[in-house]
């Protein structure tokens, strides 16, 4: 599949499933931005990619922040002019039982998770629309599908942002710009080895294939939903859980 002058702008992209699916778009021809809180994992993201002689750079973004999203999309929009794609793949959460939440705690994954995905999306979409074209994947959870014991409010906010994938793609869809979402199981990725030991040891028994999921595994859907194979293709979630979500 290729990406051949396209502009992608991958979030959370300095690691784990962003950072695979940044190296992938690249390699596919297209000009990646990667934005993301982790300045040092910018700088090397950037290093990495320029030996490897990949089109990738890095941009500033807190998306528990509005004022950074509006600041990251504006200074994205001045250099490139337009973002053909945009995944939103970043994340974050905590194991926690939902009665020990606090406010500031449930604020944050909110905000990362649902508010920051739906700000930034706001903010690149009329581009889009002026070019007559965009592709928008949103990496949510198998969490929001079928819960998660421990994740209430994440596995609310993933939850959220199947809805607001299905509920964009009807209203973009006159403009061509198609809206998916993909919804990894557990993945080894930084936030899965921030889990207690037990619980990664269970989930992996858990799975029918016996083992997590690598990044790669998930960049390879969004490559399908991000390119031209996915063309009339919209609204739809896509499981890459290695059948641990059978979700009808």
């Amino acid at each position: 599949m290729k990406l051949d002058g396209k502009t992608a702008l991958i979030t959370g992209g300095v690691s784990g499933i962003g950072k695979a699916t940044a190296l992938e778009f690249a390699r596919c021809g297209a000009s990646v931005v990667v934005a993301d809180v982790n300045k040092d994992g910018g700088a090397a993201i950037e290093a990495e990619a320029k030996s490897a002689g990949l089109p990738i750079e890095y941009v500033q973004l807190d998306l528990a922040d509005l004022g950074s999203i509006d600041a990251c999309a504006a200074d994205v929009l001045g250099r490139r002019k337009r973002v053909d794609i945009l995944v939103n793949a970043a994340g974050w959460d905590r194991i926690q039982p939902f009665l020990e939440n606090s406010s500031e705690f449930m604020d944050r994954v909110l905000a990362i998770n649902l508010r920051g995905p739906i700000g930034l999306t706001q903010k690149l979409v009329p581009a889009m629309a002026a070019n007559g074209y965009g592709k928008i994947v949103n990496v949510s959870s198998d969490a929001g599908r079928v819960g998660s014991l421990g994740e209430t409010v994440y596995a609310a906010a993933k939850g959220g942002i199947i809805a607001f994938t299905k509920s964009l793609a009807r209203e973009v869809a006159r403009h061509n710009i198609t809206v998916n979402c993909v919804c990894p199981g557990p993945t080894d990725t930084p936030l899965f080895h921030a889990q207690p030991e037990k619980l990664k040891v269970a989930l992996e028994k858990a799975i029918p294939f016996k083992r997590i999921a690598r990044p790669q595994e998930l960049a390879d859907a969004i490559l399908f939903f991000s390119s031209s194979r996915s063309d009339y293709v919209t609204a739809q979630v896509l499981s890459v859980s290695g059948g641990l979500t059978m979700v009808g």
